[in-house]
């Protein structure tokens, strides 16, 4: 009886050795290891890639172009991140319907110049409805409620520093025509300053003209053009930018015109040339850097997306740039 008991138990512990030989066996065929191999493959995380979208006021106007092309340059060095331009070129229901095809198109995150600092916060809500983060660049929009991060420059500081120069150039005062945009804040700002400084000059300066030129060289020039043949002897012209002070200077130059004073406010490679001239009407420009700006722009928007901690106003260092110096910053580019 005990022998027989023996073989059973025998019996049974061979049958399983074999039937786990023959389940090892089956793991390991070249199918299940591909299988196997397979899975982990798909479950491992692909790499984060950000879209971003740029929308400036004008893709015409040189600053804009360097300004994204700085914040492009950037991004590469970044990581694989892409970025999608619009131009809306100055007109704001174009910005809006520009902004509502990036949102579509998937993009993370905005570098938003508002062409209308009041119109375009619907698309604010837009963004903020679709989880896109803000980044506000130049020109702060109205409603800053919406916006995740600004950088700019302290624009009000660069009117200010022009009214100071036209105050120790005229100290005896005069009169000025205002070439501005009241839907762009950033000129807003500037021109806020330079009204600032000049009020506090001994001898004062009137306001003589202000023309609102929408931001446009050609709008621009036909206000110029009008402003000296009505005001032949005004002392000076301030610009919102630099491009309003070329159509300013070209107004100028055809009504033969000597002694006009023209401030602008950029630092373009254009201006800075008409300061090397030795018989130009251009005083000064307030520069800025767009190149400083748009690299920290796009540093603060992969840090915003990655979890960083980040600051949510920069302001980037304005200067005046005259005849006495601008040879420290050169007139081929941007400084």
């Amino acid at each position: 009886m005990r022998k027989k008991v023996l073989l059973r138990v025998s019996v049974v512990i061979l049958i399983c050795i074999f039937g786990l030989s023959a389940c090892k066996k089956n793991v390991g065929t070249p199918e299940d290891n591909a299988v196997t191999e397979e899975v982990q493959e798909d479950e491992m995380p692909e790499e984060d890639v950000y879209v971003f979208g740029f929308t400036g006021i004008d893709m015409e106007n040189p600053y804009f172009i360097t300004l994204e092309s700085a914040i492009r340059e950037k991004l590469e060095t970044e990581g694989p991140y892409s970025l999608i331009t619009k131009d809306p070129a100055s007109d704001p229901d174009l910005q809006a319907q520009q902004i509502r095809e990036m949102i579509e198109e998937g993009i993370n995150a905005i570098f938003l110049c508002p062409v209308d600092w009041e119109k375009i916060t619907p698309s604010l809500e837009e963004l903020k409805e679709a989880d896109v983060k803000i980044i506000n660049v130049d020109t702060q929009v109205k409603e800053m409620d919406y916006v995740d991060a600004y950088i700019g420059s302290d624009n009000r500081e660069a009117g200010y520093i022009c009214g100071e120069d036209l105050i120790s150039r005229c100290p005896e005062g005069g009169t000025v025509a205002i070439l501005e945009c009241p839907t762009q804040n950033s000129i807003n700002d500037r021109i806020t300053g330079f009204e600032e400084a000049v009020a506090l000059a001994e001898k004062g300066f009137e306001v003589v003209r202000r023309e609102d030129t929408n931001g446009e060289f050609e709008k621009a020039l036909e206000a110029a053009k009008a402003i000296v043949k009505d005001y032949p002897d005004v002392t000076a012209i301030m610009c919102g930018n630099d491009q309003l002070a070329v159509a300013a200077k070209t107004a100028v130059n055809l009504e033969g015109l000597k002694q006009v004073i023209i401030y602008g406010v950029d630092g373009s490679p254009d201006i800075k040339k008409e300061l090397k001239k030795s018989n130009g009407q251009i005083a000064g420009t307030a520069a800025q850097s767009p190149i400083s700006m748009g690299k920290t722009a796009a540093k603060t928007a992969v840090g915003l997306l990655s979890g960083e901690e980040y600051e949510r106003e920069i302001y980037v260092e304005v200067f005046m740039i005259d005849k006495d110096n601008v040879d420290m910053y050169g007139v081929d580019g941007w400084q």
